[in-house]
């Protein structure tokens, strides 16, 4: 574990056992809907007691875990673009490394409102196209070039706000490149791997992680990701935004009252 920076507070105590369970609900959301968990990592984190930019370097770290489960699953059932996800990937790595410098000068307050106006953005962001399960992503030397441009983008919030991107990139998988639900969640999930190590890379150098916090969130999250995607494959793609939407609705909401009790 790296110690803290000098601006950071000390590490929380935070139970072994209260870890374990955000990890089992976190892994689970992953397999449902392609994203690492960070969405309820990070807020979790925070009603622990973590501090934002510990919280967000955390959440980092416990999505390589869950990541590479989620997508050797998602593999196993063909549902991931090999070659969109190498793009993603290709670009969330520089962008990672631009995230985690901006989270050690960004306020704790700049980065609170961040993260819930990127959530609120999410949410909306899933109606704008429910997809079809069959949909698939026509690739193009532009449509490549995209992609890097997306993953950047994606790598960038991933560093800032502790997400692994899959909040972003399964609603631009679907409505920017046509790509269906499932292919969208299990490319998501394959883009995270090596967004996540440089982003974790980038955090341990700056104090801005508790890897041993990381592990035992991402270990249980393993455990719980593949009955995630055994959800995602049983429900129609109109629920699972529904489902999701409601996710976010009831964080953002959680998050805004605990704030203003905390300013109080």
């Amino acid at each position: 574990m790296t110690s803290p920076t000098p601006d950071a507070p000390a590490l929380p105590r935070a139970s072994l056992l209260a870890l374990i369970l955000l990890g089992l609900v976190a892994g689970y959301l992953s397999g449902l809907f392609g994203v690492g968990g960070g969405i309820i990592v990070v807020p979790a984190l925070l009603i622990l007691g973590y501090d934002q930019r510990r919280a967000a370097g955390t959440s980092v770290a416990a999505i390589l875990p869950t990541s590479v489960v989620g997508t050797i699953s998602y593999a196993l059932t063909g549902h991931i673009d090999w070659i969109a996800g190498i793009a993603l990937a290709v670009g969330a790595i520089a962008g990672a490394q631009i995230g985690t410098f901006l989270l050690a000068r960004l306020s704790r307050r700049a980065l609170f409102w961040s993260f819930l106006v990127f959530l609120v953005f999410s949410a909306v962001s899933l109606w704008f196209s429910v997809p079809e399960r069959d949909d698939t992503i026509a690739l193009t030397v532009w449509t490549v070039l995209a992609l890097v441009g997306a993953g950047i983008v994606t790598g960038i919030l991933s560093g800032v706000l502790g997400v692994g991107g899959g909040i972003i990139v399964v609603p631009a998988l679907m409505f920017f490149f046509g790509a269906s639900d499932l292919v969208a969640k299990g490319t998501s999930l394959f883009m995270m791997i090596p967004g996540s190590i440089s982003a974790t890379i980038g955090n341990a150098r700056r104090g801005n992680v508790d890897l041993r916090g990381g592990l035992a969130i991402g270990i249980a999250a393993c455990c719980a990701s593949p009955l995630g995607l055994l959800t995602a494959t049983a429900i129609t793609p109109l629920w699972s935004n529904i489902a999701f939407s409601v996710l976010i609705a009831a964080i953002t909401v959680q998050l805004v009252v605990r704030n203003i009790r905390r300013r109080a």
